[in-house]
């Protein structure tokens, strides 16, 4: 029998990721109502649920009296395994065809009317709602009937071109409603509104456009200006920074070879006392031993004429031996042997104590000087009214947010929820639980989170460019360049970026503030309860403007906080 078999390239990451923690499969374990989770998250789950008795799958809510068992999934942690191997595609690259000159032409709209090799669509109609090659476009201009159409540049986006409601072109702009409308629109929903036509509307938005631009580049200038500056300054600091350090190696390597210098003169003197004292100790040790024999000689002499029988013998000998009896004594030896070694030490450890105090008064009096150098970093708020000074009120981007996520109270609140919208907005997150938020962060910013649910939420910041389709990291928040992520579990935090994890090692927290200062390339989150407790800080460099954003695990909820 033929073996089955199924490439992993038919899946895609989203269908093996946990709905409770978001990543891939981890023990992967399969509830009887058909759902997989990882088993560590199941678990924490049905723990919160003990006391209830009832247990209950967190992606269908269907519910359990008693606690099923888990076992191991086998066929999935495979299939996990085999996908963790695959390199991660992103979305399919444009559709790449043959044009009518160049056969390795890539374009981007094709002749709606081409049969078997399609050509490259050089405009479109709206009113046909189709796009034409040169060849098929003929008709447009030279037909009476078809001369009246409208003609834009070819574009696969037609239908947004269009009203939903009337099947009407839009030509107006409604200034109410900040919204295009087509003329059918006026005499019903809009009726009365402040409305002019797009193309007035794009004349004056193009004017704003080009203020806003001639403002951009001149911030530009600016801070390219500050840039020189400050690089000139930076080059400055670094020059007198090594003159100042070859000139103090210079000063110390003479200090040290002058008290190199006056530790082998006094070792030097040392010796020399140390020798005169030892000659002397042993010319006075030489007489010593002298003496000492001539005495024992004269015991011996004397002994011999104590027990002479020879009269005449003992008394010649007694005057003389009575005689050279009357010499002196040798004089008293003393040897001072700690008298100048000792004031030679205690010298020299005044010395050191004065030369300690003297160190350390003149090097008090460097700080000064050093301060005088201009800070180029700057502080961060300390605390929660200093940082309130920069609060940014943030609203979520609907357009982004991704089907299972539902926004709520003024688009402030996101949920995970099991109902499914059906938007199709190009910026939205297609796989990710993912949403942006509206106001871009430039400069200095403070914002406040508060979160809550048995899930996981990552609290991000990212660039407007992040990819929003596909399964891979390059959409995921903290797992690409783009982008800069806090892990928020009910019994761990941890930060990620460009795929990196580091784990911290402080508690947990429902209420996260969050602060960028963009031109420092600085990022903080903040624990925030009565004081400011820091959790993780990032210093970096932000080359483009950057966007709040959630990642929202299955029953967890995401709050914009309002300032207190």
């Amino acid at each position: 029998m033929a073996e089955a078999r199924i490439s992993v390239d038919h899946f895609s990451v989203d269908q093996f990721s946990c709905s409770v923690c978001l990543d891939l499969l981890k023990d992967p374990v399969t509830t009887r109502c058909g759902h997989s989770f990882c088993m560590v998250c199941i678990n924490d789950c049905w723990d919160q649920e003990d006391e209830k008795g009832v247990y209950s799958c967190p992606q269908c809510r269907d519910t359990f009296t008693l606690r099923p068992v888990l076992c191991r999934n086998n066929m999935l942690v495979d299939v996990v395994e085999k996908l963790k191997k695959t390199e991660v595609q992103g979305a399919s690259p444009a559709h790449c065809y043959t044009g009518p000159r160049d056969v390795s032409a890539v374009i981007d709209v094709e002749c709606d009317y081409c049969t078997g090799r399609k050509y490259k669509a050089i405009k479109s109609c709206l009113i046909c709602l189709t796009s034409f090659c040169e060849t098929h476009l003929k008709p447009h201009l030279e037909l009476p009937g078809l001369k009246n159409h409208t003609l834009i540049e070819a574009s696969s986006r037609l239908l947004e071109k269009i009203c939903s409601q009337h099947d009407e072109v839009l030509r107006i702009y409604c200034r109410t409603d900040q919204m295009c409308i087509c003329s059918l629109c006026m005499l019903d929903n809009h009726k009365g509104h402040d409305a002019v036509l797009l193309s007035a509307e794009r004349t004056e938005k193009q004017s704003e456009l080009k203020d806003e631009k001639m403002k951009s580049q001149q911030r530009i200038q600016e801070k390219q200006k500050k840039v020189q500056e400050l690089k000139q300054a930076v080059d400055k600091i670094k020059s007198r920074a090594q003159t100042a350090v070859e000139d103090s190696e210079g000063i110390f390597s003479e200090m040290i070879s002058s008290m190199e210098k006056k530790r082998s003169e006094v070792i030097e003197l040392i010796r020399a006392q140390e020798k005169a004292e030892l000659n002397r100790a042993e010319q006075l040790l030489k007489q010593l031993e002298l003496e000492i024999t001539d005495l024992k000689r004269r015991v011996t002499e004397l002994e011999q004429l104590l027990h002479t029988h020879d009269r005449m013998h003992f008394f010649q000998g007694f005057r003389s031996l009575c005689v050279s009896s009357d010499h002196e004594d040798s004089p008293s030896i003393t040897v001072h042997q700690h008298l100048l070694f000792d004031r030679m030490r205690n010298s020299l450890s005044d010395l050191k104590k004065r030369f300690k105090d003297f160190c350390e008064e003149e090097f008090n009096k460097i700080p000064p000087h050093a301060a005088a150098v201009q800070k180029i970093s700057v502080s961060e708020p300390k605390s929660k009214e200093d940082f309130l000074k920069y609060f940014c009120y943030m609203t979520l981007d609907p357009n982004t947010a991704h089907n299972h996520l539902q926004l709520s109270k003024k688009n402030r609140v996101v949920t995970w929820s099991l109902e499914k919208s059906s938007s199709d907005h190009p910026d939205i997150f297609d796989s990710c639980y993912q949403v942006l938020c509206k106001e871009r962060v430039c400069g200095r910013c403070y914002w406040e989170v508060e979160w809550s649910g048995v899930g996981v939420v990552y609290i991000s910041v990212s660039y407007k460019e992040i990819r929003r389709k596909g399964e891979g990291k390059e959409c995921v928040f903290g797992q690409n360049s783009q982008s800069w992520s806090l892990y928020c579990s009910p019994l761990s935090l941890s930060f990620y970026h460009n795929d990196m994890e580091t784990e911290l090692k402080v508690p947990s927290s429902s209420r996260i503030g969050v602060y960028v200062d963009h031109s420092a390339g600085s990022l903080s989150f903040y624990s925030v309860s009565d004081k400011m407790r820091l959790i993780h800080s990032v210093q970096t460099t932000f080359t483009q403007p950057l966007y709040a954003g959630f990642r929202v695990a299955v029953r967890t909820t995401v709050r914009l906080c309002d300032p207190k």
